[in-house]
């Protein structure tokens, strides 16, 4: 079994009854001698009083059978069974067979979801131990959440955008615009990008909407559940489920960006989530949005369990991080350092030493922006400016939205002599790049 993210995806037959009558008989009245009509009388007397008391004995039975013994016929065992079909779906019959339509609600929330392509640079090795740097793409989903004056603000998964050079948001009429990141939350798997709407031609902003959210709080097992998302980056399509489960506490990864811890406890459906549908909404019948899809367990033993972010659970992350400057790339020679040295926090050593994820500083750069501002050696980075760090790389991605001279809020914890961490924001003002520095 492994876990993966998703970011690139009676007719019952009736019975017949047939009516049938008694065969007419026909009778010779011819001319019979009057002498033999008292035994004619006699016989039809007999046969009279034979089917009186027959007829009182099978009603008796009956009414023995049914008073007595409960038994009851066929047609009202069947009204006694009868269901009504729930309440709050459309619903199409066919004879006995009912099904749902969700069309409509699809297409009254398909406007607010988009498409999220990410291109990024990564550091490959190659088969003679030197390092290399490619070009990647990968793709996911996004939900229009909110606007201003000046932007369109979506919501997706941190893993979505993780690591991006340039991220390009797709909308439902298959226009395009490139997007600048508001910040991202990687303990929780949710950021939020923008896209200027400047750049939206009038027709766009007339083909897209903003997302109604719900209350995932309020989530009932069994209930619809439908998935809507950019499933192997073909485009939007739609998969349909049921809530199967809730409160589900799925492990996940940052270091190794595999579902093995969460700090959020998530909504399982057996609608399909695949490659592509992260970041994408999981919505109920009403058409709100009440998750955010995000991943799904796979495996040759595993069929229909993905997972999706409550809604209701990262409302106020969400609101914090829509209020962020949208941040957009600083020329490389131009980008700030903060003047630290350090490793990674990872998953194993965090539940080892129950250390916070992020960057273990060990070394300061002397007269550097960080030991200015009273960091120290062992200090744990786990944030900038409202965006979370677990690690270096996840530090030196935030760092390129700020130039030397630049003042930012730094999220440090910091040891206690009983083990605990305490959590600190620091302002630090980021030093020049230097050809010896690694970055940081």
């Amino acid at each position: 079994m492994e876990n993966q993210y998703n970011y690139y995806n009676p007719e019952n037959p009736q019975k017949v009854y047939q009516n049938y009558s008694q065969p007419e008989h026909n009778m010779n009245h011819g001319n019979r001698p009057k002498k033999k009509a008292p035994k004619v009388v006699a016989v039809a007397g007999l046969a009279l009083l034979f089917g009186i008391v027959s007829s009182a004995t099978f009603l008796t039975s009956n009414i023995v059978g049914s008073k007595i013994l409960g038994l009851d016929n066929s047609s009202s065992a069947k009204a006694e069974t009868k269901q009504n079909a729930p309440v709050g779906s459309a619903l199409s019959r066919s004879s006995t067979v009912v099904t749902s339509d969700v069309s409509s609600t699809v297409e009254s929330v398909m406007p607010s979801v988009v498409s999220i392509t990410n291109l990024s640079i990564q550091q490959v090795q190659s088969f003679f131990g030197g390092r290399s740097q490619m070009e990647m793409k990968s793709a996911g989903t996004g939900i229009i959440v909110s606007q201003t004056d000046e932007e369109l603000l979506i919501v997706t998964n941190h893993h979505v955008i993780q690591g991006c050079e340039t991220l390009t948001v797709t909308f439902n009429d298959e226009s395009s615009v490139e997007a600048g990141v508001k910040g991202s939350d990687a303990e929780h798997d949710v950021a939020v990008i923008a896209v200027p709407k400047s750049q939206l031609s009038d027709e766009t902003m007339n083909a897209i909407s903003v997302a109604t959210l719900g209350d995932s709080s309020q989530l009932k097992v069994g209930e619809p559940a439908i998935a809507i998302g950019n499933a192997l980056g073909y485009g939007q399509s739609v998969t349909v489920g049921v809530i199967s489960a809730v409160d589900r506490e799925v492990p996940y990864d940052e270091s190794s960006g595999q579902v093995i811890g969460s700090a959020v406890k998530m909504i399982q459906t057996d609608a399909a989530i695949n490659e592509g549908n992260s970041g994408g909404a999981l919505i109920n019948v009403s058409g709100e949005v009440i998750g955010i899809n995000s991943s799904k367990l796979a495996g040759t033993r595993i069929e229909g369990m993905g997972y999706a972010i409550p809604i209701s659970d990262v409302s106020d992350i969400i609101d914090n991080l829509m209020n962020q400057r949208t941040k957009h790339k600083v020329e490389e020679s131009k980008q700030g350092i903060l003047g630290v040295r350090g490793y990674d926090v990872t998953a194993e050593i965090s539940q080892k030493y129950q250390m916070p994820l992020g960057y273990y500083v060990y070394e300061l750069v002397e007269g550097g922006g960080a030991q200015k501002a009273g960091i120290t050696q062992g200090n744990i980075i786990t944030g900038i400016n409202g965006s979370s760090v677990t690690c270096y790389e996840e530090l030196q991605k935030e760092l390129t939205y700020y130039a030397a001279g630049d003042t930012v809020t730094v999220t440090v914890n910091i040891p206690e002599n009983n083990g605990e961490y305490t959590e600190k924001q620091v302002d630090v003002t980021l030093g020049e790049r230097m050809e010896e520095e690694p970055g940081n």
